[in-house]
Formats: C-alpha cells, structure tokens, sequence
C-alpha cells in the first residue's frame, strides 16, 4: 500500500500560498498602475472640456458602449501580452468618462476638498475590506450572485434616471452602489486570497470597477449634499 506523503503535501500547500500571493501582488501593482491613466484621463476630461456634451442618452450611449467594448476586449487579451495595455486603455477611457462629475465638483468653492474626501473614503473601504478577506473564514462565493442582481438593479435604476433627473433618486442610487460595490470588493478580494483567482488582469479589472463606483457614488453624494455653491 503507498503511503501518503506528508512533505509532499506540505510542499504542494507552498507552492499553491506563493501562487496566491503572487497573484494578490501582481493584482495591488497592476491596480496602482491603473490609477495612472485613470488620473490623465480625468484631468484631461476636466482640462479640455471635452466630455461636456456628452449628456443625457448620448453619454449614456458612450458610457456603455465604450465601457463593454473594453470589457470584452480585456476578457479576450488577458491571456496575452496585449492584456496591460488594453486594461490601462480602459482605465483612461474611464477617466474620461469620470470627468463630468469631477468637473461639477470641483466648480463648487470647496470642489477639491470633496475630491480629496471621496478619495479618502474610497481608499477607507479598499483597507477595510482588504483586512476583511483575510480575516474571514466563510466561503463568499454564494454572495457573488445576489450582488450581480442587485447591480443589474442598479444599472437599470441609474439608467432611468438618466432621463428623470431626480436628485433624489441619484442620492438613493449612490448609497445603493457604495454598498453593493464595497460587497463586491470584499468578495473579489477573498477570491484572490482563497486562490480562486489565478488571472491578475481580471482581478484588477473586478477591484478596479468596484472602486471607480465607490469613489464616483461618494463624489456625486458630496456634490449633492455638501457642495459649496457660494
């Protein structure tokens, strides 16, 4: 009868641990780097002006379109070389398109302190739930589709709004994506941490959308509540 191997399996417990680990760290690089596209394509956004008409069913259109284009292109490189330049793309794309709000902030007389604010409250959620993932025992993978359908709630919600103007539904639809989005980060981050995850492009594509809707759901209930319009 063969026995079992006990270093064997400590060795393959290794291996597996280092797999994890080089995924979250190539993940946290690859997320940090994001944040530099993301940056120029706001402050371009913001500089030129050039995002301003798009308003309405037309930047809803834009939005959309641009945002699943890339998605899609992303699902389909990110086995490849072409997967970082393509994802970095995307992160512009999605500076440009985070323009018109950071551009209705900041025209208020405490405009940068709100930016400054939402960033901090965003990078309070990443930590937050990034020590979550590793004290948590509790396998979350149930949570992943009652979060999609609460999303695909909220997409619907944001759309329809888009033609009603309601300040107040914006507000409701805001706290609604904070929460849903800081669930979904703690979900993906403990998929990343439980080895689930082996791909760091998808996983810095799936962190970095929770946090370009946390940060854009805190900026926009800032610039309805707390906007210094004097």
């Amino acid at each position: 009868m063969t026995q079992p191997n006990p270093s064997f399996g400590r060795f393959g417990t290794t291996i597996a641990s280092q797999q994890r680990n080089k995924v979250l760290r190539n993940t946290y690089w690859l997320l940090a780097l994001s944040m530099i596209p993301t940056v120029l394509g706001a402050w371009i956004g913001v500089s030129t002006g050039i995002t301003a008409s798009l308003s309405g069913g037309l930047g809803l259109i834009v939005f959309l379109g641009g945002a699943f284009g890339f998605l899609f292109a992303i699902n389909k490189t990110k086995d490849s070389a072409a997967g970082v330049p393509v994802l970095l793309a995307f992160t512009f794309f999605m500076g440009l398109m985070l323009s018109r709000i950071l551009a209705m902030v900041l025209g208020f007389r405490n405009g940068a302190d709100l930016v400054m604010t939402a960033f901090g409250g965003t990078a309070a959620v990443f930590l937050i739930m990034a020590n979550l993932s590793t004290i948590i025992k509790r396998d979350l993978e149930g949570m992943a589709k009652w979060l999609f359908m609460g999303a695909i709630v909220l997409m619907v919600g944001a759309i329809i709004n888009v033609f009603v103007g309601s300040p107040i539904g914006m507000a409701v639809i805001s706290v609604m994506a904070i929460g849903i989005f800081s669930a979904f980060l703690l979900v993906d981050l403990k998929r990343i941490v439980d080895g689930g995850e082996t791909n760091y492009i998808s996983a810095t594509v799936a962190l970095y959308l929770s946090l370009f809707n946390i940060f854009q759901s805190l900026l926009m209930l800032l610039g309805l509540f707390g906007g210094d319009r004097d």
